[in-house]
């Protein structure tokens, strides 16, 4: 199990730091192969290890940080949350790395591209083995610089180069809270070990783990998107497809989902922050899907999916149904993939055209391309049986489960979002694929290959935890060996009952995507689009106008204290009495300087001036004795 282990984290590692010291000396198609070689090399060892995996293992590597009773060694812990995450990362990774060897068979400085993306699977995989805290927040970190990195790989143009950095800056200001938290953390409980941090929660008072809850909280928010830490995910839609696919589905957003289900036995005790993690998923899953509704960019439509997929996630943890999210973050992983992968695809054929009001009759010319699409768009909109239906249901399920006036709102505002999506998603699928047929530009099949694994579990995903009124769901038996879940459950007519419920609002949403934008209809749309948007089209596109609500409370307050101290405080006090002083040791050193030019009557006359004023002081001070 070590040496397995070990690989899995060698095999993208050593194949990003080869790309990154000698990439660009080597062939290009040795580079992207090596970069595949070493994803598919890790996911290889993924299947042996969940071959030979028997019961929860720790596995020490290395000694890492070390001082008097601090101790964070190099060590990792498999049990059956981070075996699935490690297997599904590594698989979906491949299949991206593979699909990047096509999609960026045309621009330069592949080793870059390459070695960070390798990267980024290494430092996603370290997050999720990690069995301390502080090796967590080293993989958490290291996705974030190289989403940073990937999502300005193109930096040369200016807003490329922003979206990075907007990423960076918005993710640093959860990663901080995080962070406290950590250190909090040690204090508390002298120890970083997860394990032992979840077994300590009744130690320490119940408003000491509100607080550490809502601080985790906080560095989730930031790492996957949610409200009000979401504003930089679409913009993050600036780098290369690739990098937006491997963002959104298998790595970096997840992230938060990830560490909010690791630390649930410790703050599933505090109903304040579960309350806190459900109501932050309910609300950030109607702001996506809202916002999706009004996109014209295909992958911002994407981009605002994932805010709002991510946060139905995160209502299943608040209601404690950790399976059920763990359940939807996988399926969501494979349709996600497939959607980004497939709009690769589309806007690679239509000469890089990502306006949705500017395509048309794709499915003609990628007929793939369009069965997978319409396979992924089935899983987004929940429609029976695929995947997405059963994972999605899970979670509304655990809401209605969970009861009260709270959980029922959420439960209500779930049912409201998942009607959005299916017409948001349906409504993509029309615009792009329907009306008379474009002119498209071939690509490398390479791409379009890397579809169909994808689609298929996507629409079969749903067997990995079936209900139980069908058979017992692997997912939860397995969980269950190692994990708490604290979803109560339902009996089989009511689960039946709110199935039914979820499949209607499901194909109501269909229904009303095909009736605005199906057919004949759909020329219609176009020709409105033509006209400038106004009203709640304008507020939805652009995004709440969240962008502007910051610059409001946040950067124009910023600029103007930061103005301030430059102007008033650094130049106007510091600066300027600075100046003062040396202006008036200069003028003082010109004054003496005059008596230096050299005429012996002005010497004779200061020398009878100094003994003069000798003179008078010495007689000033006799007088006085």
């Amino acid at each position: 199990m070590k040496l397995y282990l070990t690989l899995i984290l060698l095999f993208p590692l050593l194949g990003g730091a080869v790309n990154a010291l000698i990439g660009r000396k080597l062939p290009r198609r040795l580079s992207e192969t090596l970069a595949c070689a070493s994803v598919w090399g890790a996911f290889v060892c993924g299947l042996l290890t969940f071959g030979a995996y028997r019961a929860p293992v720790t596995v020490e590597l290395a000694t890492w940080l070390a001082d008097f009773d601090f101790a964070a060694p190099v060590t990792l812990y498999l049990d059956p949350l981070s075996l699935v995450m490690t297997l599904m990362i590594t698989f979906v990774c491949g299949l991206i790395h593979v699909y990047a060897v096509g999609y960026m068979a045309g621009e330069g400085d592949q080793a870059r591209f390459f070695a960070l993306l390798n990267i980024f699977v290494f430092a996603m995989l370290v997050l999720v083995l990690a069995e301390n805290l502080p090796l967590l927040y080293l993989g958490w970190e290291g996705v974030g610089f190289c989403s940073y990195a990937l999502i300005g790989f193109w930096y040369t143009e200016k807003k490329n180069a922003d979206a990075g950095r907007k990423a960076f800056i918005t993710t640093r200001i959860g990663d901080t809270l995080f962070g406290i938290g950590i250190v909090w953390c040690f204090q508390l409980f002298r120890t970083e070990s997860i394990a032992q941090i979840n077994q300590m929660g009744g130690v320490v008072s119940a408003g000491v783990v509100t607080a550490l809850g809502l601080l985790f909280l906080a560095g989730a928010m930031g790492k996957s998107a949610q409200v009000p830490l979401m504003v930089w995910l679409p913009d993050a839609m600036a780098g290369p497809t690739p990098v937006s696919a491997q963002i959104h589905a298998a790595t970096m957003v997840t992230a938060g989902v990830y560490l909010l289900a690791r630390m649930y036995p410790l703050f599933g005790a505090s109903p304040a922050v579960m309350a806190a993690v459900a109501v932050t998923g309910a609300a950030s899953a109607f702001f996506g899907a809202s916002c999706a509704l009004a996109q014209r960019d295909l992958k911002r439509i994407l981009a605002y999916s994932t805010i709002s997929q991510i946060g139905y996630m995160m209502l299943g943890v608040g209601c404690g149904a950790v399976t059920a999210a763990t359940f939807h973050l996988l399926v969501h992983a494979f349709f996600k993939a497939l959607l980004f992968l497939g709009a690769g695809c589309v806007i690679a054929a239509l000469h890089h055209e990502q306006d949705i009001f500017r395509m048309g009759g794709v499915r003609k010319g990628l007929p793939l391309t369009f069965g997978a699409f319409l396979a992924g768009a089935a899983c987004l909109a929940g429609l029976p049986p695929t995947g997405g239906f059963f994972s999605k249901d899970a979670i509304l399920a655990a809401a209605w489960a969970k009861g009260g006036l709270l959980y029922g709102g959420l439960y209500g505002l779930g049912l409201v979002t998942a009607f959005i999506t299916a017409v948001y998603t349906f409504r993509m699928l029309y615009l792009v694929f329907g009306g008379e047929g474009e002119t498209t530009h071939r690509f490398p099949r390479v791409m379009e290959f890397m579809l169909p694994p994808l689609a298929l579990l996507g629409l079969f995903g749903g067997l990995l935890n079936l209900p139980e009124y069908l058979s017992a769901g692997w997912l939860g038996r397995f969980f269950t060996t190692a994990l708490r879940d604290g979803a109560v459950q339902l009996s089989p007519g009511g689960e039946l009952a709110l199935q039914g419920i979820a499949a209607a609002v499901s194909l109501a949403g269909l229904a009303a995507a095909h009736l605005r934008y199906g057919g004949a209809r759909r020329q219609k749309r176009l020709e409105e689009a033509a006209t400038t948007p106004r009203g709640m089209t304008a507020f939805l596109l652009n995004g709440w106008y969240a962008d502007s609500l910051y610059r409001l409370l946040v950067i124009r307050p910023y600029e103007a204290l930061a103005g301030f101290l430059w102007r008033r405080v650094d130049e106007g006090v510091i600066d300027d009495s600075l100046d003062r002083l040396a202006d008036g040791l200069g003028t003082a050193g010109q004054g003496l300087g005059r008596w230096s030019c050299g005429r012996v009557s002005v010497y004779l006359l200061s020398f009878a001036a100094g003994l003069a004023l000798i003179l008078g002081w010495l007689a000033w001070g006799w007088g006085l004795d």
